[in-house]
């Protein structure tokens, strides 16, 4: 627990917090004369019916606050760490790690590497176990915490030794035997180099992960992201065609041997292995309810799916709406195809989709996510546009405007003299994108892009 407690900064409306008359800025010191380690304990501890809250005031007064409310009632407090400690940092070098392959200068919070298993469980990021104590394990199975999101990337230990540079990397995957024992809902991950874990290190692997069903639910294969900033790193290269068709070949039959077993697929390759391999992507049903999405297994299958449901509850018209977007190299055949969709029944819109380079990071990164505004700007400024360019929010800082190079939506604005349109993850919302004009959100970006267009000449008189 922090020795002075955990500082409240929002209590919300119509709470038990506003009624007890807390305040922000007061610090939370236990519960039930607990203490409070992070969010989980005290999450834990506030559910009952009666709580016993004890508070220091601004003022340096200690409250002690009896609470009877319903069970699991939240109380309304808000505190300035959404995890109430500090995240615990990574302690592998990892030979495929995109952060080590970040160019220097970029934001500090980008070059922090976490390792922790309550984020896994927050925010469903990945973790190797190597940080994850043995009380980890315990508050894990204690609190249910699930599911936990574990890069596996091998089952071999002294393979997996290597590739974390960890000399406890390989003990650590005991810890999946723990989890599997509570019944703890796991999935796992395999960042795939070539010539080190693929091949017969991932058929072993694999084999060796299916006989944790059913509490790991799922496994994502995904090819490792090689920048162009690999200085003094491990030489690892890019797959190749018949490397990816490889690939799936192992992944096609563990699934096979999985449906017979266990009734679902539980191997997933990501889509990037599909179309490298020039296969077609797999159908919905191969994807086991999409549980590895975010790994990017499944995405362009989904959003086609949503697209067409959505255009079969369209009438169509003859609006004339001219727009553009702009896109990484993998996804963007997949976005022509959609926008052929949209136009059977919108004939008159148009729009220019533009296969964006990753000159920043290197030409084997080709998704959309890792685009920044630089690249953006140097390629598209000379391009047709349209009245508005559509981005999808995969390039932005999560809850940000901002992209990975720090410029913001309003600079590629300005720069581009064209209004973007942010555009969620989901088929409504690709083709609300294209089939609607936002008349005001276009006409206060043109006044904003005026001034910012206007500014520096004022400057020069």
């Amino acid at each position: 627990m922090k020795k002075n407690g955990h500082i409240i900064t929002e209590i919300k409306e119509n709470s038990i917090a506003l009624e007890l008359e807390l305040e922000i800025g007061d610090r939370v010191i236990s519960v039930n004369n607990s203490d409070i380690e992070d969010v989980f304990d005290y999450e834990y501890l506030v559910q009952d019916e009666y709580v016993e809250l004890t508070v220091i005031k601004q003022n340096g007064e200690e409250w002690i606050l009896e609470i009877d409310k319903e069970y699991n009632e939240d109380i309304g407090i808000v505190f300035e760490n959404g995890l109430m400690d500090n995240y615990k940092s990574c302690r592998n070098k990892c030979m495929f790690c995109f952060i080590d392959q970040l160019p220097k200068g970029m934001r500090e919070t980008l070059y922090f590497k976490d390792d922790d298993s309550r984020l896994s469980f927050l925010q469903g990021n990945y973790v190797t176990l190597t940080n994850m104590s043995e009380k980890d394990i315990e508050r894990i199975i204690k609190y249910k915490l699930s599911p936990i999101n574990i890069s596996v990337h091998t089952t071999n230990p002294l393979l997996r030794c290597k590739m974390l540079k960890n000399r406890f990397a390989g003990e650590a995957l005991t810890k999946l035997d723990r989890l599997y024992e509570a019944k703890t809902p796991m999935n796992g991950q395999i960042v795939l180099c070539k010539g080190v874990n693929d091949s017969e290190e991932l058929k072993r692997s694999l084999e060796d992960l299916m006989k944790y069903q059913p509490y790991m639910q799922s496994v994502s294969v995904v090819p490792v992201g090689l920048s162009k900033h690999r200085e003094g790193l491990y030489p690892l290269e890019p797959f190749t065609k018949k490397d990816a068709i490889d690939i799936i070949e192992i992944i096609e039959d563990v699934q096979n041997k999985s449906m017979v077993k266990y009734g679902n697929h539980f191997i997933h390759a990501s889509d990037e292995i599909y179309i490298l391999a020039e296969k077609e992507l797999p159908s919905e049903e191969n994807y086991d309810n999409y549980i590895q999405l975010e790994n990017g297994v499944g995405m362009i299958t989904l959003l086609r799916n949503e697209v067409k449901e959505v255009l079969s509850k369209l009438k169509g018209d003859n609006r004339k709406i001219k727009s553009s977007i702009a896109t990484g190299k993998l996804a963007y055949p997949y976005i022509c195809e959609l926008i052929e969709l949209i136009k059977i029944k919108f004939p008159n819109i148009t729009v220019n989709v533009y296969s964006i380079e990753n000159d920043f990071f290197g030409e084997q990164i080709t998704v959309t996510g890792l685009i920044t505004g630089t690249d953006l700007v140097s390629q598209l400024k000379d391009k047709d546009l349209g009245e508005f360019l559509n981005l999808s929010i995969n390039m932005f800082m999560s809850g940000k405007e901002i992209f990975l190079d720090d410029l913001t939506k309003y600079d590629v604005q300005n720069a581009l003299q064209v209004h973007i349109n942010i555009v969620k993850s989901s088929g409504y919302d690709f083709v609300k994108s294209i089939i609607e004009r936002k008349e005001q959100e276009i006409n206060e970006a043109k006044e904003i892009m005026y001034k910012a267009y206007e500014l520096p000449l004022l400057n020069k008189v």
